[in-house]
């Protein structure tokens, strides 16, 4: 077999195309493959598909796959033509998308790879600069976000994750069915969720059933101006009610031991993490050594058994059982005489309709804080990242579940 069919079948040239000529380079390691359109073939403009003249002819190549570990290049004279309608363009090439420098199968090993490495091993192991791997990247999600059908997720989750330092960050958007992230806009502001909801249609904003968050008024305002019944709509879950309770009991244990130890009294030293590790997954010598403590008179004490009655309080279906109890909980808490969980308690009152929500509809922002760690592994693997641009593209590439393949010609 000559190498011109050979080359012909393996990147599956067929009329008006074939190859004319294979060139090895051996001192350069590279193998030149060049493709050629029949002249006596009509063409079409690549717009509107009406046959229009040929113009003239432009040289492009394209990288391909290593053939023996010999980089492959694609060469064609590619015939440009006038359309009446639309002047003149370059037809297309069925071994590439329009726009770029590398067949669809190099594409798709690159798109693999990137899934494993970060951009700049990719670029190291297969040759390429940092650009052109960033930009087929790019492409990528673009092409999938184009392919990505309208759907109507009825359980979302919206939390921030840190761009950088100095409190930079963007705001996620997950599909708590699927997994997957929908919308990533920059900061936290109203502006970065309504973005999101108000490029939904009537009918999928009727579909959402519930929006879990935590307490950020941005977000509260965001969903009240774009959803219908937002505020039967809008989850407090249990994570950030946690996160408030054991802060607060945090700050009670350093005032007090602050008090205790200007008295020669190191009962709460180095006992920090033992009052905010769960006991669900507590060693079970751990919580024995913890026994006395929490048993204790200590203010730490009694601020930990309030928080954690708190998260006693979620198993209910009822919505009228379940604001009994959390009403009662607030009256304890708010006669503790314990300043920072009379705040916390305070600020849970004022959102109790939303925690009544998260309870009765059983949900919980668990898929948004998986994401969020999710994201922060593909941060650490790129080596963090200047801009927003390309943060936001690593996640729709990573975490999108988009269609990140390019398609041959002729399925496009």
């Amino acid at each position: 077999m000559r190498d011109t069919d050979l080359y012909s079948r393996i990147l599956g040239i067929v009329a008006p195309w074939s190859v004319s000529l294979v060139e090895l380079d051996t001192p350069n390691q590279t193998v030149t493959v060049h493709v050629r359109h029949d002249s006596t073939v009509g063409v079409t403009c690549p717009r509107c598909g009406k046959p229009s003249p040929r113009y003239d002819r432009r040289e492009r190549r394209w990288r391909h796959l290593d053939t023996m570990q010999f980089q492959t290049i694609l060469q064609a004279d590619m015939p440009r033509v006038e359309c009446p309608e639309h002047g003149v363009l370059q037809i297309r090439a069925p071994w590439s998308e329009e726009g770029s420098g590398f067949t669809a199968l190099f594409e798709a090993l690159v798109i693999d790879w990137l899934k494993a490495a970060s951009t700049a091993t990719v670029a190291h192991h297969l040759g390429l600069s940092w650009k052109a791997v960033d930009g087929i990247m790019q492409r990528a999600v673009k092409r999938g976000l184009e392919r990505r059908t309208a759907s109507s997720p009825e359980h979302l989750s919206v939390d921030e994750t840190s761009f950088q330092r100095r409190h930079e960050y963007v705001t996620v958007v997950t599909d708590q069915s699927s997994g997957t992230v929908l919308h990533v806009a920059d900061n936290r502001t109203v502006e970065s969720l309504a973005s999101f909801l108000k490029e939904l249609r009537t009918s999928q904003r009727e579909a959402i059933r519930s929006i879990s968050m935590d307490m950020w008024p941005a977000y509260i305002n965001a969903v009240r101006e774009h959803i219908p019944d937002a505020d039967e709509r809008i989850c407090f879950d249990k994570f950030h009610v946690a996160k408030y309770l054991s802060e607060a009991v945090d700050k009670v244990r350093r005032s007090e031991h602050k008090h205790l130890a200007a008295n020669g009294d190191q009962r709460l030293k180095g006992t920090r993490f033992r009052w905010l590790e769960n006991p669900d997954t507590m060693k079970l010598k751990h919580w024995r050594s913890f026994e006395s403590l929490r048993d204790s008179a200590l203010k730490t004490a009694r601020a930990w058994a309030i928080k954690e009655h708190a998260m006693c309080l979620w198993h209910y279906s009822s919505r009228t059982w379940a604001i009994k109890q959390w009403k009662r909980w607030l009256g304890w808490a708010q006669r503790s005489r314990l300043e920072p969980i009379r705040k916390v308690a305070a600020t849970i009152q004022t959102h109790l309709w939303g925690i009544i929500n998260a309870i009765v509809l059983k949900r919980t922002n668990a898929a948004a804080e998986s994401m969020n760690s999710r994201i922060q592994r593909v941060k650490a693997r790129a080596c963090g990242f200047r801009n927003r641009d390309r943060f936001r593209t690593a996640i729709m590439f990573h975490l999108g579940g988009l269609d990140l393949y390019p398609r041959p010609a002729s399925t496009r």
